[in-house]
């Protein structure tokens, strides 16, 4: 069973509402909004001090009282913001750029800023960010090469698994970034049997991708292993640092072992074939256990006891053999 790991866990979850169940007497009363879910009446009452991890710039700006992020901070084609944007046009509305123009010189923060991507920075061009330079640089060069930072991370059976990370059959995982780009690296099992490649072989920037084909591979000493992508799209960014070191992959697989920045037209439909969460936990369980089968049929019963479970399989049971240690996981 995965073991949890509370800390940096966020203390709040969902997006601000309370339910309560309630019967066909209370439908249409103002006590709260109503909803049926499996055959069962719910009054759904927004939260009066109510937060959100991903804030919408109109709700950080004062402009909505509530709107939770679903586009990734990728403004340009929120549907959101352009039906906020055709409402200011008509006059009905003020822009979040007006809103915060308002503020004090010191309130004037950065739209980066204020979406949680950088720390504290103050706007120096009144909201016309298409004539920032460091909006220009941050989107471009700053954002791609920033690492992931997990916030929640569960363990089964000494492996890492991330949540609000996607991860794919062949062991690569997936972190949809601000902006909707989408970072992709190696899991901590496949680092871990594998052992410490000698090298990372990346694809090259502006080299498209298919989802569930060879993207990438990896050496260690004669023996080499193809890793199938977990999404498809164009290489926008690859980590440099990987390639001059590519044991970071194995000390932080999901923070500096990044590996590369990917950018596909539809995200959504992209991310809906990966697993998430409770299903990667329950996928994880299983692929430890076959391990734990391949090991007791090299090794005997007791190996698994014999720490060949916390890194570096491969190294200290080379018996149980490369091929098919790649093919049972990595799918190659």
């Amino acid at each position: 069973m995965p073991e949890k790991n509370t800390k940096n866990r966020r203390s709040r979850l969902g997006y601000g509402s309370s339910y309560q169940k309630a019967n066909d007497r209370d439908l249409g009363k103002n006590s709260g909004i109503d909803a049926v879910l499996g055959g069962q009446i719910w009054k759904i009452k927004p939260d009066k001090n109510a937060k959100t991890a991903n804030p919408c710039l109109w709700m950080q700006t004062g402009v909505v009282a509530f709107k939770n992020c679903n586009n990734y901070y990728d403004c340009t084609t929120c549907k959101y913001d352009q039906g906020m944007l055709k409402q200011v046009k008509k006059g009905k509305q003020i822009s979040w750029q007006q809103a915060m123009s308002k503020k004090s010189a010191l309130d004037r923060v950065c739209r980066h800023s204020l979406t949680n991507r950088i720390e504290h920075r103050s706007c120096a061009y009144d909201y016309q960010c298409q004539k920032c330079d460091f909006d220009q640089l941050f989107e471009d060069v700053m954002a791609a090469k920033t690492k992931s930072i997990p916030h929640d991370v569960q363990q089964v059976k000494g492996f890492d698994v991330p949540l609000n990370y996607y991860f794919h059959k062949g062991h690569a995982w997936a972190k949809i970034e601000s902006g909707g780009y989408i970072r992709v690296g190696l899991d901590d099992f496949a680092l871990k049997v594998l052992g410490k490649a000698d090298a990372l072989e990346l694809p090259l920037m502006g080299k498209e991708l298919d989802q569930n084909r060879p993207g990438w591979g990896l050496r260690k000493k004669n023996n080499h292993a193809d890793v199938l992508s977990p999404v498809g799209g164009v290489i926008m960014e690859v980590n440099s640092n990987i390639r001059e070191r590519p044991e970071l992959a194995n000390s932080a697989p999901y923070e500096e072992g990044w590996l590369f920045l990917v950018h596909t037209p539809d995200i959504k439909k992209m991310m809906n074939t990966l697993m998430t969460d409770s299903t990667s936990l329950s996928w994880m369980n299983e692929e430890v256990s076959e391990l734990e089968t391949m090991i007791e049929n090299v090794a005997g019963p007791l190996a698994a006891d014999g720490g060949f479970l916390s890194e570096n399989v491969f190294e200290n049971l080379p018996d149980i053999g490369w091929s098919n240690l790649t093919r049972t996981f990595l799918k190659t």
